[in-house]
């Protein structure tokens, strides 16, 4: 059956509470405060069994003008309103204000209910029925029906129950595949049970034994119970009003406005981008910076209003713009909210969630202006390619993207497999479900290709730059994963070509001019003749003449091309000189197992000076190891 939850609105005294104990049986006046003053303070919450069967949660809300955060709260999640207005009194000052937080809060469909209508005439019911209808026009409840009743005589309750289960059919269900999350509206212990909360569970739903995490402080735990209108069950989904306790959590580290969710679902922010609608009502203009209180699901925190396009929002104007909080929230987009100013505290306005986790924007840009707008009505697909493309090079998960799209699992699984099939996103990482943004990784693209155009223009006599030259070139947090994509995208393209740790354009080959190739054979001639003792480079740059940063550009190339072999710095010797060495080493070392360093010197026939760091040389190669003073073989 369809879940739904009945809130009410209306200003004090005019017998919001008393309707509900009439229609339910069910107090929702539980405080000691509360029977003493005769107000309601705290929410209060009850049942009520329609005759047709369905069942309706019902949360009743302070009256009071100094309770208004409170009527917030219980506001948040409903899925029908009942405004109550005294047949005798009329329209009141806080009749007006929770109107306008309904409206806020998108609560479109709902009733009015004329109270105490045994206390009036016909004549008078008529008037204020009139005047009722008057002020709803123009109002989310514009066409809402209108119900006279009495409390105290019951008069009027078979009409207002039959207009419920009316309005109950025509309310939508809320699909239970979205996130979980409970708002947080009490906290209570009870014996036997630990910690317990209660909320209106606005989407997806919760089991018994999952763990779950509670927003913004990330607490984790298990679900030990839940209980639906005072009954045990197993599962809660959304439009329930519901109460869960806690397996190790301590009162103390839960408040209202918490949310509780799925583990790492949520995501924390202390600036959320919303559309602002600023009321009619309101006697001047907000300015840039304004100090107000955030309302959102249960939650009340101070913050400030930063208009992105303007320095003042007109009464009656609707903008972008981005709160900056005290105090995190963990909200999702089309969330709504409220805000009202700091002091003296009224409703001013309110809207919805844009981007519930955004970055620090700097104010009038344009472009930005328009992206903001534009995410209010956009098409899924569109919302989910702002977010991406936003993440840069970062990337965004798919978990990431939940509270950002407010979509189901299935939904954006469907709108991401169309998006990589078009190659407007692509996946970066498959185990944890990270994408970027086609231009992005188009931008890297061009990028990577013209960082290697510039090398080898400057490097002629290079075979290409080092993979983690190129890598820190590109973006200093560019992560390995992207890189090794990116090579992989290029070298598939035949863009690029990589040989060894070496990355070039495909086209690029090592071409020396005609003085170079007359450096490069007097270097070889030089090595290669010199044998077990060649010159140190610094010398063979002086006796040649030759500018020394060309001849070291010849001598790098030749290095890359293994003619020569380095063995310590600035002593080079030529390629095949050391491979006849390393033949003889190895015949020596089989047939007598070991050899010394003295032996050694005496198989090269050269000093010292090159024995020793050619006989570590071919430690560092693995072609022998060192024991106590003998060099062995290296098996393997």
């Amino acid at each position: 059956m369809k879940q739904i939850i009945l809130g009410t609105a209306g200003h004090i005294d005019h017998g919001k509470t008393t309707l509900i104990k009439a229609l339910t049986g069910i107090d929702t006046d539980r405080l000691k405060e509360e029977k003493l003053r005769g107000i309601t303070i705290e929410l209060g919450f009850a049942w009520l069994d329609l005759p047709g069967g369905q069942r309706v949660g019902i949360v009743d809300v302070p009256g009071h003008e100094k309770f208004v955060k409170n009527m917030v709260s219980g506001a948040s999640g409903v899925d029908l309103v009942a405004l109550i207005i005294a047949a005798d009194e009329g329209v009141m000052p806080q009749t007006k204000e929770h109107l306008d937080i309904c409206s806020l809060l998108n609560v479109h469909h709902g009733l009015v209910v004329l109270t105490k209508m045994d206390m009036v005439d016909e004549e008078w019911l008529e008037m204020v029925t009139e005047d009722v209808k008057g002020f709803l026009g123009g109002t989310c409840l514009e066409s809402a029906p209108v119900v006279p009743v009495s409390s105290s005589t019951g008069q009027g309750f078979p009409q207002l129950l039959e207009t419920l289960e009316n309005l109950c059919r025509a309310v939508p269900e809320r699909s239970s595949n979205g996130l979980f999350r409970l708002p947080v509206d009490r906290v209570f212990t009870m014996k036997g049970f630990g910690t317990v909360v209660t909320g209106s569970l606005v989407s997806g739903k919760v089991r018994v034994g999952e763990t779950i995490m509670i927003y913004p402080s990330g607490i984790q735990s298990k679900v030990r119970g839940i209980q639906v209108h005072g009954k045990t069950v197993d599962v809660a989904v959304s439009s329930m009003r519901t109460a869960i306790n806690f397996q190790g959590v301590d009162r103390s580290s839960i408040a209202r406005g918490d949310v509780v969710g799925g583990v790492n679902t949520l995501k924390s922010s202390y600036m959320v981008d919303c559309l602002l609608a600023y009321l009619p009502s309101n006697g001047k203009p907000l300015k840039n910076r304004t100090k107000v209180r955030f309302h959102t699901c249960t939650s009340e925190i101070l913050g400030h209003a930063i208009l992105l396009d303007r320095e003042e929002l007109l009464p009656g104007e609707t903008a972008v713009a981005q709160f900056r909080l005290d105090t995190p929230v963990a909200v999702v987009k089309d969330d709504r909210f409220v805000i009202r100013s700091y002091s003296p505290i009224r409703t001013i306005g309110g809207g919805q969630i844009l981007n519930p986790v955004p970055r620090k924007h700097k104010r009038f840009k344009e472009p930005l202006v328009t992206e903001l707008k534009a995410l209010a009505e956009s098409p899924d697909r569109e919302i989910i390619a702002y977010h991406v493309r936003k993440s840069g090079i970062l990337g965004v998960g798919f978990s990431e993207l939940r509270p950002m799209t407010n979509l189901s699992e299935k939904d954006l699984e469907q709108h991401l497999q169309h998006l990589l099939s078009k190659r407007a996103i692509i996946q970066l990482d498959r185990e944890n479900r990270t994408f970027i943004h086609g231009s992005v990784f188009d931008g890297l693209r061009r990028k990577a290709i013209k960082i290697l155009e510039d090398y080898h223009k400057d490097n002629p006599l290079k075979t290409g730059m080092s993979g983690q030259g190129l890598k820190a070139k590109l973006a200093p947090s560019l992560t390995s994963k992207l890189f090794s994509l990116l090579v992989h995208d290029l070298a598939k393209s035949n863009i690029i070509f990589q040989e060894k740790e070496a990355i070039r354009l495909f086209a690029h080959r090592v071409a020396l001019g005609a003085d170079q190739k007359d450096v490069r054979h007097r270097i070889e001639q030089t090595y290669r003749q010199s044998g077990l003792q060649p010159p140190y480079f610094r010398d063979l740059v002086t006796s040649m003449g030759q500018n020394p940063v060309h001849v070291k550009e010849i001598l790098m190339h030749m290095l890359e091309e293994e003619t020569l072999v380095k063995v310590k710095e600035d002593l080079f010797f030529h390629r095949r000189v050391v491979e006849d060495l390393k033949d003889r080493l190895v015949f020596y070392l089989k047939a007598h197992n070991e050899v010394t360093t003295p032996q050694f010197k005496e198989m090269t026939g050269v000093s010292r000076k090159y024995t020793i760091p050619l006989i570590e040389y071919f430690d560092t190669t693995k072609v022998t190891i060192r024991v106590g003073d003998v060099r062995r073989l290296r098996e393997g």
